[in-house]
């Protein structure tokens, strides 16, 4: 399916069901350089790969952050739900980004391996067992897919929680809306 990736310069290009609540707070300390407001308690459950090239511009206190590679919650649902649950967050932005590893991690197979091997100290075998039982699970398409499967799954499993997809590009360090 082909979806739209909708750029925010200003604040009216914020769509209108994440005006006036934390997902829309988030794009503007994100990408306008909204001042930052005080925060006692997090607003805002925000899922994320664990890229290293990512950084969100936001106050402290603002947000609960989870980091999994591919901004993957599946194997994380204990964690969404203890912010919810206790954390009492109402919003979760799922921020997916371009370049990912995740995606096609299959190509990665060799170099995974190498690396366990020459740096973790494991066998070849035990490193390509790990992989082998484990990287289908990981892996994801295309990060703009996964992103809107992944926040269609949330939204079923989550019914009163508003759950918003977006992209992220490494290039210019911004939030993207995707429809």
């Amino acid at each position: 399916m082909k979806y739209k990736i909708l750029s925010v310069t200003k604040k009216k290009d914020i769509p209108k069901e994440y005006r006036n609540n934390p997902i829309g707070l988030l794009l503007e300390y994100q990408n306008l350089n909204r001042s930052f407001d005080s925060y006692a308690e997090a607003r805002l459950l925000i899922g994320m790969c664990m890229d290293n090239r990512k950084h969100l511009h936001m106050p402290d206190n603002f947000a609960f952050i989870i980091r999994s590679g591919g901004a993957n919650l599946r194997t994380s649902e204990f964690k969404v739900s203890y912010a919810i649950g206790v954390g009492k967050v109402k919003h979760i932005a799922l921020i997916g980004h371009n370049h990912c590893g995740m995606v096609n991690l299959i190509s990665r197979k060799k170099e995974f391996i190498q690396g366990l091997v020459q740096r973790a100290g494991w066998t070849k075998a035990a490193a390509e067992e790990h992989f082998m039982n484990l990287a289908l699970m990981h892996e994801i398409d295309n990060e703009i897919d996964f992103i809107v499967s992944e926040t269609s799954r949330l939204r079923k499993r989550y019914p009163k929680i508003k759950v918003a997809p977006l992209y992220y590009r490494v290039e210019d360090n911004h939030l993207y809306c995707i429809r």
